[in-house]
Parts: C-alpha cells; sequence; structure tokens
C-alpha cells in the first residue's frame, strides 16, 4: 500500500494561528500570494516526517511560532499556565502500523499520523518564571521543548522514516549545503540500509588504504605528524556524492538545468522509491520548453505523492486546478476547486494562454474581451472615478470571449467579485441576457451596450469620443473610415488613444456601470 499524508493541522506556526487541510493522495498544488504560507506548509510537512530536532533548532523556534501570538502573550499578564504552545499534526493512511495508530495526540482523534509538540519545559518552570517575572519582552524559547511523538505516543527520530520523503527547494539552487542534502537524501531513497553499509565501509576502507599507501612516501619524511585523509561522520561517502550527467557535476550545470535534473531524478521510479516528494517552486530557472517537461513529468507519476508551491499560471492550470489549494495572505482558510467542473478543468489545462492564478489571487476583477479593452481600461477607470486602479485592490484581466463562463466557474466557487465586459455581438437579449443568466449573482455581472447597433467596443469608444478619433485616425485615409480603420486595427488605435488623448476621453456609460459595480 502507498503511504500518503491525508492532511495537516498547524498551531500556532509560523502564519497560522489554527490551520487544516485534507490532501489529495497523489498530487497537491498550493498556489498563493506572497506570505500566504504555501513554503511553511511544505516545510511543515518535512519537519515532521524528518523528526529532527537539529532541523526545528537551525530553523528556531522564534522562526516558527505564530508572531502575533507571542505579541499578544508578551501584552498579558505573562502568566506561566498561559505560556503558547506549538503543534504540527500530519495525518496518515492506515498501512497498518500499531505505533502510528491512536488518539495521543493534539486535535484527540483516533487515526494514524505524527506530530511536532513544541511546549514550556516543566522541570524549568522556575527559571521560566524569573524571566518573565523581569517585565522584558522577552520570550523563552530556548526553554521550550521539542518532541516528535506519533499518534500512540511513541517517540520518534528521523532514523524511523515512516514515510521517505525529499524536500526539493529551488529558491535555495545555489546553496552548497542544501545540494549536498539533496543528494545525500535521494541516495538515502535510492540504495537500501544493507547497500548503504556496504558502500560507507568499503568507501572508508579505500580512504584508510590511501592514506597508508599513496601518502606514505610523503609521511615517512615527516617526523612527529602524518598526513591522511578524512574518514570522520563530516567526511563520508554521502558527503562526497554528486550527481553528474553525461559526465558532467551537477554543481557544474546551469540552474535551470539543476533544477529539472533534481526534480526528474527525483521522479524516477525505482525498487525503493519515495513516498512524498515537496517541490518548492519548481519553475524557477526553467525555460517554457523545460517547464512543458517538467509538468509532464509530474503527470507521470502516479507512484508517489507529490506537494508542489507554485506561482506559475502554466503549472497550476496544467495540473489541474482540482488538485490545487489556494492560499491568501489576508486569510488562513484554505480554498480548493475539487467541485469544479471536469470540462473547465479540463478547458484551463489545454487553453494556450491564460491568466488563471491571477484571477484566483483576486478579490475584484474586471474581466475584458481582447487587447483594445485591457489597454484602455486603466485610463476609463481613472477617467470615471479619478482613481489609480493600481490602488483599488480591482484587477483587469484580458480573456478570449470564449473564456469568461469558464473563468465563472471559478468565481462561483471561490466567490471573486466579477464585472464582465464584453460585446454584445449584435444580439444583446441572446449574447448577454439569456447567455449569463445561470451566473448572475450578487458577485456576478455582466455588462455591454444595450443597443444591439452598437455591438463591439470599438463603437462605443467611437461614438464617445469623435472628434478625438477623427482628428488621430481620418487623416490618410482612402478607403476605409475612421471606425472601419478602429475595428481593423484594434490594438494599435487603442493604443495610440491612450497615448495621446488618454485623459481627454470619454468612457462609455456601460463601461462606467461597471466600473461603478465593482468599485462596491
Amino acid at each position: 500500500m502507498q503511504r500518503i499524508v491525508k492532511g495537516i493541522r498547524l498551531f500556532n506556526y509560523c502564519r497560522f494561528m489554527d490551520f487544516s487541510t485534507d490532501f489529495n493522495d497523489r498530487l497537491n498544488i498550493l498556489i498563493g500570494d506572497n506570505e500566504s504560507g504555501k513554503s511553511s506548509i511544505l516545510s511543515a510537512i518535512d519537519i515532521v516526517l524528518s523528526g529532527s530536532r537539529s532541523k526545528v533548532e537551525a530553523l528556531g523556534l522564534d522562526k516558527l511560532f505564530n508572531t502575533d501570538i507571542i505579541k499578544n502573550y508578551l501584552k498579558s499578564a505573562k502568566r506561566y499556565d498561559d505560556l503558547p504552545e506549538l503543534f504540527i499534526e500530519v495525518f496518515l493512511n492506515d498501512f497498518n502500523e500499531k505505533e502510528l495508530e491512536g488518539k495521543s495526540h493534539p486535535s484527540g482523534q483516533y487515526c494514524h499520523g505524527l506530530y511536532l509538540l513544541c511546549q514550556p519545559r516543566d522541570d524549568l518552570s522556575k527559571e521560566i518564571k524569573d524571566i518573565l517575572d523581569k517585565g522584558e519582552d522577552n520570550f523563552p524559547f530556548e526553554y521550550y521543548s521539542i518532541t516528535f511523538k506519533t499518534f500512540a505516543d511513541q517517540s520518534y527520530t528521523g532514523y524511523s522514516r515512516f514515510l521517505r520523503h525529499l524536500l526539493i527547494d529551488n529558491s535555495k539552487i545555489s546553496n552548497d549545503y542544501a545540494t549536498k542534502t539533496y543528494i545525500s537524501t535521494v541516495y538515502q531513497a535510492f540504495a537500501d540500509g544493507a547497500e548503504r553499509n556496504k558502500h560507507l565501509y568499503e568507501y572508508r576502507s579505500y580512504k584508510e588504504k590511501y592514506s597508508k599507501t599513496e601518502l606514505a612516501n610523503i609521511n615517512s619524511r615527516i617526523q612527529d605528524y602524518k598526513f591522511a585523509v578524512k574518514s570522520n561522520s563530516k567526511n563520508n561517502l554521502e558527503t562526497d556524492l554528486t550527481i553528474t550527467e553525461e559526465g558532467i557535476d551537477i554543481e557544474n550545470k546551469g540552474m535551470g538545468r539543476q533544477c529539472f535534473i533534481r526534480t526528474e531524478f527525483a521522479l524516477q521510479k525505482n525498487g525503493n522509491e519515495l513516498d512524498v516528494i515537496l517541490l518548492e517552486e519548481p519553475e524557477n530557472h526553467l525555460s517554457h520548453t523545460n517547464m512543458y517537461r517538467l509538468i509532464q513529468k509530474i503527470k507521470d507519476t502516479d507512484s508517489r505523492q507529490v506537494f508542489l508551491s507554485t506561482h506559475s499560471n502554466l503549472i497550476s492550470a496544467r495540473l489541474d486546478l482540482r488538485k490545487s489549494i489556494f492560499l491568501n495572505s489576508s486569510s488562513c482558510d484554505p480554498l480548493q476547486l475539487n467541485k469544479l467542473e471536469e470540462n473547465t478543468a479540463k478547458f484551463f489545462m489545454k487553453a494556450s494562454d491564460n491568466n488563471i492564478l491571477e484571477y484566483i489571487m483576486s478579490n475584484k476583477v474586471l474581466l475584458v474581451e481582447g487587447d483594445a479593452e485591457y489597454i484602455l481600461m486603466s485610463q476609463f477607470y481613472y477617467n470615471s472615478t479619478s482613481e489609480e486602479i493600481e490602488k483599488s485592490g480591482i484587477h483587469i484581466i484580458s480573456v478570449r470571449g470564449t473564456s469568461f463562463k469558464r473563468y465563472l466557474d471559478v468565481a462561483k466557487i471561490l466567490k471573486i467579485k466579477t464585472a464582465i465586459i464584453r460585446d454584445n455581438d449584435g444580439n444583446y437579449k441572446n449574447n448577454i441576457t439569456e447567455s449569463y443568466k445561470n451566473y448572475i449573482s450578487d458577485i456576478i455581472q455582466v455588462f455591454s451596450d444595450e443597443n444591439d447597433d452598437i455591438k463591439t467596443f470599438e463603437i462605443a469608444v467611437f461614438n464617445e469620443n469623435r472628434n478625438i478619433c477623427n482628428e488621430l485616425f481620418a487623416p490618410g485615409r482612402k478607403t476605409l473610415s475612421v471606425l472601419d480603420y478602429m475595428l481593423s486595427e484594434k490594438a494599435q488605435c487603442a493604443f495610440e488613444l491612450l497615448d495621446k488623448k488618454g485623459e481627454e476621453l470619454s468612457v462609455p456609460k456601460y463601461i462606467i456601470k461597471a466600473i461603478n459595480w465593482i468599485r462596491k
């Protein structure tokens, strides 16, 4: 049976005061803006599966504790009994290991899992109280215990390896320590215990032999000291290992190639494979072509569970939005699109280009139909409100007209306030009223000119700005009228209007209605 992480609970950890989410058995895509907690969730899984006290100490409890919880405590009466605790619970599927099964964990339900608990040490309560009584704004992190336990209340360390996992952080691609840790972890996953022991023994033996033979000549000329090759725990096979491609050390590859090799190597099938792979921003340093190759590699992985954090539209959409967990820096509640219709999910997988990630990360959106609308919409917003749209929290996103409903399927689930501005294409009743009647709500509205004769954006702009359009585009016209020219060169005309007459432009009334509605 495949070993998987079923869910997680974070309490007073990083930006999360109390956060819980379930995970997909195969693929989980963490999406969010900066400081939303994507990396924190990957790190939490890594910490608990590692069972490494030294890893927690290296990160620092002062960095792992929720800062608001610490600030609030320091502003309180600072009673010993009120000292906050931090814990991370990782819920696992049942793979018949009784030592993982029980309810001796903070959440208390009977299930399988592992957890980290950081709490004040009772044996140091006197010292802690003395510190608190001093009245200084110093929190006693150094007096906290770091405990790893199973849900059956059994302590464990990294040697237990209940799940074999690997964290690949491509944001630290140039970090020598991170590279060595990655290579060592992958080696441990590919080689079983007996193989590793044999390799370590033989490597140490070769070093000793080299010291006795190859260095013998020079050592014979030295009286009191001898040269030798290091063979301690910090200088063994695993610290000296590297990975090569066509005989070239991975560290001598370009950063993009390093990122790809790391991920591809970890995803390879083998007899003693990893259970869980954690990918931090796998798109870092990758070309568009290698991004597609990476996506296909991840798609083809069915023998292990993959978690990845990303800022990439391409990765989030191509790997299936239904496998995504959305995080927002202004809220700690995770959002998921696991109920998104299959056809819509497949549309974003196949669409040649989309802005779905930008859309998902927005609270209010003006969806427009083409390049011309996108070019002029910020200016129209300013001309209508005397405010810059960049400061409003409203995003303008251009999509193809046939894609509007796909985005609205997402809006209904995630409650994104959306105003669509589109052409009526000569039939307002059919193309607007009837077509969108199942979408219209307090968070979704569609705006278009109700006059069927004003069937496009360019006609509406021309009607409101005849003098400006004639001034800019009439000179040099021999066959096309000004309006026909604007219809044939939509983006170019929109840019000239913005560049030369932007602040003088009058805004079509249906666009003013859309702007006023989205601002509410």
